[in-house]
This record gives C-alpha cells, structure tokens and sequence, in this order.
C-alpha cells in the first residue's frame, strides 16, 4: 500500500476540497487526484465521492481513514524519534474555546504549559463561534456537546456541571431558597437566547431523578453567559452557571452553592482535533492536561 497515498486521502478528508489538499501538499490536483485513485484500486473500494462541488468520504472511505490517521500520526512521531529531530513541544499551538471556558481554564492552563515549556506558545480564538479547524489553520478546539463532524477526532474530557450561585451578601439580605419554586420570590439573572428570543432555562433533578427546566424570573438580563458571574459576585442575584467558571469563587467564598440537592444538569466537553494532528508533541502536552481534570 502507498503511504504517501494515504497520507493524500487522509489530507483531503480534513480539507473536504482536492485544491485545498493539494495547495497544502505542494502537489497539483490531477496528481492528488491519480494517487487517490490508485490507491482506491489497489483496495478495491471507492473511497471518495467526487462532484464538481465538494468531496467527502465514502462509508468505506471514511472506515478507512478513522484506522489510518492514527497510524500514520504514529509513524511521523517514530520518524521524528528515528531522525533526531525535536519532539518537545515548540511553536505554536492555534486554539479555539468558548469564552468564558477559555478566560477561566484555558488562559491558566496555558500559562502553566509555557513555564513548563519554554518553546511553547499559544495562539487563542475564544468565542462561541463554530469554526472550521482545518480552513482556518487551528490545531484542535475545545467543543460542548455531541461532536458531529466525522472528519475530527473528539477525545471526551470530564463533563461540564452546572451550579445554582449567589453571594453571602445576597443570602444575608434575601434568604437562601429552599426549593426551585422558591427562587420565584428571588432575583435571578439570566441569558436570552438572541436566535429564539427566550430566556435560557434553569435545569434541576427532581428526586425522582427526572430534570425539570425552570425560566427563572429575571431581575437581569444579559445576551451571554459570561456576565453572570460578575452579576453574582456583586450580590445582585442568583445565577445558574458552569461549575469551572465559579471554582474560584467557591474556595474562597465569595459564592455559595443554592438548590445543592436538585444539582444534576451536565454537559459533555471534547478535545477536538483533525487526525493529522494527532503525534504533535505540542497538542499532546494539552490534551494530557485537560484530561488530568485539574480545573
């Protein structure tokens, strides 16, 4: 089998484009395109289908490629070993996350990564926008829920907990409530959703283990998540947040936990990365560190 023909399919798997591919392999498209198709015929599978449009995999084709990225990012890293050449973590390492994920887990841990690293540096993009990773040049993204894209590899990191949160001072003034029903009789800041014009539910687990969505009555509304917490902290109300994002908070008590024992709302949280990216000596320091679970 010819690697360097695998390398190519794998190549045009992330891409979804045959000029991109090639423009990145320093090769012309007709070429890209015969050792593909060599490749098809020596396998004896149609591994691509080809319009005037776009590419994408076949379920062959994308069988295909899920086993080899893996292997191929395997045998760059023995290569590198092999060669001599650097396989600490060095240059750039090109990121995206969601705001308020990046300012309160991903700017620390990157700093860390640097003291540790010194010829390590970061590169992030924290928005919620869903950016293409490999046409915008990204190493990997950090990603909320179900992963969709097949092309991707998705590493499952620990899960994302929501907590109910108000402040001492918020307490002492209006008490602390004692049922979800109760926080009608509270201030509670909140989200809207700007594409449906509703305000984001509260989630809580019933005792019977069933999750109740809430619309919690809001004194205060902000079109994302990220001012909750600076609205907590300033004692206006409770607020309903990812746990990351109050940790701080809670270990020195500046915020204290409501509703404790209706808490059960999670989210899932993925590494997300394209499969050629795989043996990068730089990612690999990242990943090993989100799943440590130190955040």
């Amino acid at each position: 089998m010819d690697l360097n023909a695998v390398r190519m399919l794998v190549q045009v798997a992330e891409t979804r484009s045959f000029t991109v591919a090639a423009g990145q392999l320093g090769i012309s498209q007709s070429g890209l395109s015969r050792a593909i198709g060599r490749l098809e015929s020596a396998l004896g599978v149609r591994l691509l289908h080809r319009n005037t449009r776009n590419v994408s995999l076949t379920p062959d084709g994308r069988q295909f490629v899920e086993h080899c990225a893996p292997l191929l990012g395997g045998l760059e890293d023995a290569e590198r070993r092999l060669g001599d050449r650097p396989s600490t973590p060095s240059g750039v390492l090109k990121l995206t996350a969601p705001s308020m994920f990046g300012r309160k887990v991903l700017v620390p841990l990157a700093g860390q990564l640097m003291a540790a690293h010194p010829l390590l540096q970061f590169e992030l993009v924290l928005n919620d926008r869903l950016v293409d990773l490999v046409e915008e040049g990204f190493d990997a993204a950090l990603r909320t829920g179900p992963i969709s894209d097949v092309r991707m590899v998705a590493r499952p990191l620990r899960p994302l907990n929501w907590v109910t949160v108000a402040s001492p001072a918020y307490i002492a003034r209006q008490g602390e409530p004692a049922s979800v029903d109760a926080l009608r009789d509270h201030a509670c800041l909140a989200v809207r959703n700007l594409r449906s014009g509703r305000l984001v539910d509260w989630q809580f687990r019933e005792t019977d283990g069933q999750l109740r969505e809430f619309t919690p009555p809001a004194r205060m509304v902000f079109d994302g998540g990220d001012p909750l917490v600076e609205g907590a902290l300033a004692g206006i109300g409770i607020v309903q947040v990812m746990d990351f994002a109050v940790a701080d908070a809670l270990a020195d008590g500046r915020l204290q936990r409501v509703l404790q024992p209706f808490e059960g709302r999670s989210r899932a949280l993925s590494l997300v990365y394209p499969p050629s990216r795989q043996a990068s000596p730089k990612l690999k320091v990242l990943a090993d560190a989100l799943l440590a679970g130190n955040w």
